[in-house]
């Protein structure tokens, strides 16, 4: 009887430890899935709002699956939205630090932002737990030495100069 409370304590502690990590490698609520799957056919058409809304909705039928942050991530980078995919991969790599997707898309973002060291230390991460040969290297290496993205100029957005008058 004196046991009891600390047995129950620590069963309770085992059984959350268990529920966690089983969570990480499981699959997605089957509506979740179909909702995956149309956000990324809406992103290989182009259409980045309907891939966005799409894992949005997914994220909101099951908010434990963390694949979604990737696919939201991706979809904000593909709007070029860099800040709010680094958002979205750092809360993947929050509930999965060695998610070698997240380390390396944050990585590239980075590098399409423009912060050339601190994606050369996701590489070095990705490397020491993948090594050089896989994809999640080769594609971070090819974003860094691509380096910034830079802004695309618009019409509207070019000041035109005023004619001065004598």
């Amino acid at each position: 009887m004196r046991f009891a409370p600390a047995a129950a304590a620590l069963s309770l502690a085992l059984a959350m430890t268990a529920s966690v990590s089983l969570g990480q490698s499981r699959d997605p609520d089957p509506r979740a899935g179909m909702l995956i799957a149309e956000g990324q056919s809406a992103l290989a058409a182009g259409d980045t709002q309907g891939a966005i809304d799409a894992y949005e909705a997914a994220l909101t039928v099951d908010p434990g699956y963390t694949p979604i942050f990737i696919h939201l991530a991706e979809a904000a980078r593909a709007d070029e939205l860099q800040g709010k995919a680094i958002r979205y991969y750092r809360e993947a790599l929050a509930r999965d630090p060695n998610n070698l997707a997240a380390i390396a898309g944050e990585g590239a973002a980075m590098a399409e932002k423009g912060a050339i060291e601190k994606a050369r230390l996701s590489l070095a991460k990705v490397q020491s737990l993948c090594g050089d040969s896989c994809p999640e290297t080769r594609e971070l290496a090819a974003a860094i030495a691509a380096g910034p993205r830079q802004p695309v100029m618009t019409a509207e957005a070019v000041v035109q100069p005023q004619p001065q008058s004598n």
